[in-house]
């Protein structure tokens, strides 16, 4: 779940450490996930960003959601100066928007962001050289994200917003701070990011009994299903919308988000029924839609009951425009891999091949 677009101001924020890590990082790698306490190089950043979040959380406070955004409050900047670095906030009426339509209180928000517990760092095994971060409950997920990422978010942020309006039950994660796809994970027992193609899409799993956190991808998930049985129809429509939503946008490389957990036998067959026009243009209060299947969770946006297993699902990583890099990435990778299936593809092919993925593996 997205707080306003958040970074340092050019020249006076907080700067990223450089890589020091050395064998400490390696051992990390094996962990995946592990606090960010006083002698880690991130610390005094993380709690730079606490600080700032938490004034920029208290600002919204004082400027209750609007329920008409204009085009003011999508052009919204606000900069925070504080005693070694400054914040600025884009768009904050929107997000503010977005978390009150949610459920999620500001008060909520901020104890999970800005409690005194440290972060955690989630070590991936992405090709991104973004960090990641969440906080210590596990609920929020934060990103770093470079300047042509934020400009294209918020130039994009507009009809992004109707898109959520339109289609409430989107698997469209939001940008920057955002809910997580994986929570609560106490009994998630595997995790894929799936992208629907070959090249580069296998990842050794843990070995078995560890608790290392590894992140899968679609060569893992060979021979297995999403059975959702009568939710299956509901999830192949959501994906056909949002990714061709994401072409429209002439973005590409973003992923499937996919973990699951059994159900313990009381959870079973307790899913509620959709409520009457709740279909895409259905005007139902977007709170009320994306607790149509578990009203008392806290992250229900992104979770599906089958009649066996428990699925989170979303889609991330929607920032790669297909500009001239790209097309020729695409070249490229098809003289070295030809015959076989890769991610850098045009828009066009890459959200069909998405959507088939998701035909084929569900039932």
């Amino acid at each position: 779940m997205e707080t306003p677009a958040e970074r340092p101001a050019a020249g006076s924020g907080p700067v990223r450490p450089r890589r020091r890590w050395g064998g400490l990082r390696q051992q990390w790698k094996l962990l995946g996930l592990f606090e960010i306490d006083q002698q880690h190089d991130f610390y005094g950043l993380t709690c730079r960003m606490k600080e700032g979040l938490a004034a920029a959380i208290h600002t919204s406070t004082h400027t209750p959601p609007a329920n008409d955004l204009s085009d003011d409050n999508f052009r919204s900047k606000v900069t925070q100066v504080h005693k070694d670095f400054s914040l600025e906030t884009f768009g904050g009426p929107v997000f503010a928007a977005l978390r009150a339509s949610l459920g999620i209180t500001d008060d909520e928000y901020l104890q999970s962001l800005c409690s005194e517990s440290c972060y955690l760092q989630f070590i991936s095994n992405s090709k991104s050289k973004a960090d990641f971060f969440l906080t210590n409950d596990k609920r929020f997920f934060l990103k770093t994200q470079n300047k042509r990422e934020i400009k294209f978010l918020l130039s994009n942020l507009k009809i992004y917003v109707e898109h959520l309006r339109k289609f409430p039950h989107s698997l469209l994660k939001y940008f920057i701070v955002m809910q997580s796809v994986f929570y609560p994970d106490e009994r998630i027992n595997a995790r894929y990011d799936i992208k629907g193609c070959q090249v580069s899409r296998w990842t050794d799993p843990a070995p078995e009994g560890s608790q290392i956190i590894v992140v899968l991808k679609d060569l893992n998930f060979e021979g297995q299903f999403i059975t959702l049985e009568r939710q299956r129809s509901w999830l192949v429509q959501q994906v056909e919308i949002d990714t061709s939503f994401l072409e429209r946008l002439n973005v590409l490389d973003y992923s499937l988000l996919l973990a699951h957990q059994p159900l313990h036998h009381d959870e079973r067959n307790q899913n509620l029924p959709r409520p009457a026009g709740s279909g895409a243009d259905s005007p139902d209060d977007f709170r009320a839609q994306n607790r149509r299947l578990l009203p008392n969770l806290k992250n229900p946006l992104h979770v599906i009951d089958g009649p066996e297993q428990r699925y989170f699902i979303g889609i991330i990583d929607v920032f790669t425009v297909y500009g001239l890099k790209k097309r020729l990435e695409h070249l490229w990778k098809s003289l070295r891999h030809h015959g076989r299936s890769f991610s850098t593809v045009s828009p066009q092919e890459y959200s069909g091949r998405l959507r088939r993925w998701v035909q084929n593996h569900t039932d």
